[in-house]
């Protein structure tokens, strides 16, 4: 008989999903179109934004980005649930593996309960649930990262505690991988916001925020890092807050022109597109981009 994961692969009982590169072809995403709830945001500041949100303007936005993605043959499922705002950054709610889906346990009280939402999305789309997050364990899809195709990177912090990153462990030592462990520096939310790989040897960091530990891993495993100073087209214009479409090839938030020179320096192709919607509501295409399936 097969197993779960072959089953998986095989795309006959469940929907084909996962990865094992961060930078493989992007195939399949999930994005959550904007509720309502976002319009009726009256203090910005107790829904983890940073200012008020133009809700026609992120919707927009959020069809403008699913638009760009299926031309570049990425298949798009756009969930539609009426749930607290912050439902729209889908990279949090959970982290696929080649057999399922790791279903997230928010940290923050703002968010809690998005995550049966992604749940819904990803069940009625035939993915499949590995394992959801529980117990006093937390954990946000956007802390962990394939640095290898046997080893992941979960970075603990605020967002995710040592019981998530066992969690996660737990889901791909079934899969023959391992994760790594490495902490977050004060204030960053998530490793996605210090890290991004951007091809099989080639990632990208958010200089300021990068720890020693995660350094000095990135070195072991022979990447090249290119360091990005943290300015305001780092940290309010979110220009790091990208998505890889394929290996040195990413989509990023327009407006960041240093860090798109910088980023084609080193021989990453770029293409920009408007999210200033999301800035508003703290997070970028990054965050709003749920990775389902990345060829294999």
């Amino acid at each position: 008989m097969a197993s779960h994961a072959e089953e998986v692969a095989a795309g006959a009982v469940w929907t084909t999903c996962g990865y094992r590169s961060e930078t493989a072809a992007l195939r399949s995403v999930l994005l959550v179109r904007p509720p309502d709830s976002v319009g009726a945001v009256r203090r910005p500041g107790a829904s983890l934004m940073v200012g008020p949100v133009d809700l026609p303007a992120m919707r927009a936005q959020c069809d403008a980005l699913a638009d760009r993605l299926r031309d570049d043959g990425v298949e798009v499922h756009l969930a539609a649930p009426e749930a607290s705002p912050n439902v729209v950054f889908a990279r949090d709610l959970f982290w696929m593996t080649p057999a399922g889906a790791v279903l997230a346990r928010m940290a923050s009280a703002q968010r809690a309960g998005e995550e049966r939402h992604a749940a819904l999305a990803l069940a009625g789309a035939g993915f499949p649930i590995l394992r959801t997050v529980s117990g006093t364990a937390v954990f946000e899809g956007a802390d962990a990262l394939w640095i290898d195709p046997s080893t992941v990177v979960v970075g603990t912090g605020f967002r995710t505690n040592a019981a998530g990153a066992a969690a996660v462990a737990s889901a791909v030592a079934e899969l023959g991988a391992r994760v790594v462990t490495v902490p977050l520096e004060p204030g960053v939310q998530h490793l996605l916001g210090t890290v991004v790989f951007l091809g099989p040897s080639t990632a990208v960091v958010h200089r300021a925020a990068c720890p020693p530990e995660l350094a000095a891993l990135l070195a072991a495993y022979g990447y090249r890092v290119i360091p990005l100073p943290p300015d305001e087209e780092l940290l309010v214009r979110r220009g790091m807050n990208l998505l890889v479409l394929a290996p040195e090839r990413v989509l990023m938030p327009s407006g960041c022109p240093g860090i798109r020179r910088t980023l084609e320096r080193a021989g990453v192709a770029v293409d920009e597109i408007d999210v200033g919607a999301y800035l508003r509501a703290a997070g970028g295409i990054g965050c709003v981009t749920g990775v389902v399936r990345r060829e294999h």
